[in-house]
């Protein structure tokens, strides 16, 4: 039996909040099975609990914001990419705020967290959602148009096609495709940092974002040239930050997905809005297990090592 998968132990960290600038302290700790991930503000009078599904996301601008009642946590993606990288099924995160810190800006450091932690095996089937046939979503038109779609697919995989007219990103490749059974998540995705521009990041911090973010947490280009002392950890490192925030938004569904996903300038909005496409349709996926882990796709049925 393919089972699901929770922490050995407990590991925790301290950063910022890239926009909110706040210290805040994460603790990552085990949970039982079939509870899935869940965000515990433990900072309010009245700790929230917010479970991860489609529907818990409520805000989309600059990030994936959950919340519920009145508790809610920003910047949830690159957490939940490391989750789905790794195949972590369940999960406590308790957190003194309500943003989830930046660290570096990719999701190594919450690989790193979780792997130092050790990945559990639990009692459980995991069960996964299935696409079983084509769901699609559209914005825009001409040079606005962007679009997302998941297809059927045994195993999961991802391409992502991104549109930046900056000479920095055009020499880079603009388009990757990462497949699950082929590639290592967390030699290939997770060390791709999110980035930005000079004219931006001045914007923002006029409007109060970005108010934690540097070029100790982000790729931060002006007009000709990333001005990052280290350059780039990846050729194609825009882009790839891309996938990576798409696996911990599609995440954000509470299931790992088996299925393909292409996209053309999507973002955290349209990602969001696909997963409520594809559950508007009930002839559109099903929820599977794997009773024999032959049967499971490649680079499901690996569990990946303590750090």
């Amino acid at each position: 039996m393919l089972q699901q998968r929770t922490l050995k132990s407990i590991s925790r960290a301290v950063g910022v909040g890239l926009h909110s600038g706040q210290r805040v302290e994460l603790t990552l700790r085990p949970a039982p099975a079939d509870t899935g991930i869940v965000f515990r503000r433990v900072d309010l009078p009245e700790p929230a609990e917010i479970r991860m599904t489609a529907e818990s996301v409520t805000d989309t601008r600059l990030a994936s914001t959950v919340s519920t009642g009145g508790a809610k946590v920003q910047t949830v993606e690159h957490i939940m990419s490391a989750c789905a990288g790794l195949g972590i099924d369940n999960l406590y995160i308790d957190i003194t705020a309500d943003e989830v810190p930046i660290l570096d800006g990719s999701a190594s450091s919450f690989v790193f967290l979780l792997q130092s932690a050790g990945i559990a095996l639990q009692k459980a089937p995991r069960r996964f959602i299935r696409v079983t046939r084509k769901v699609e979503v559209r914005e825009g038109e001409g040079a606005n148009e962007k679009w997302a779609s998941l297809e059927p697919y045994h195993g999961y995989k991802l391409s992502f096609e991104i549109d930046f007219d900056h000479r920095v990103v055009n020499s880079t490749g603009q388009r990757v495709e990462f497949d699950l059974g082929t590639g290592s998540y967390s030699r290939d995705i997770a060390r791709a940092r999110t980035f930005g521009f000079t004219k931006e990041v001045e914007y923002m911090r006029s409007k109060g974002l970005a108010l934690g973010g540097g070029l100790d947490n982000a790729i931060v280009m002006d007009d000709t040239k990333v001005l990052n002392e280290g350059g780039l950890r990846y050729d194609d490192e825009f882009v790839k930050h891309k996938i990576l925030d798409a696996m911990g938004d599609l995440y954000i569904i509470g299931k790992p997905l088996l299925a393909a996903y292409k996209a053309f300038r999507s973002g955290h909005a349209l990602n969001n809005k696909l997963l409520r496409e594809l559950l508007s349709h009930s002839d559109a996926y099903e929820v599977v297990t794997f009773e024999d882990e032959k049967h499971a796709p490649r680079g499901f049925g690996e569990v990946a090592r303590a750090w």
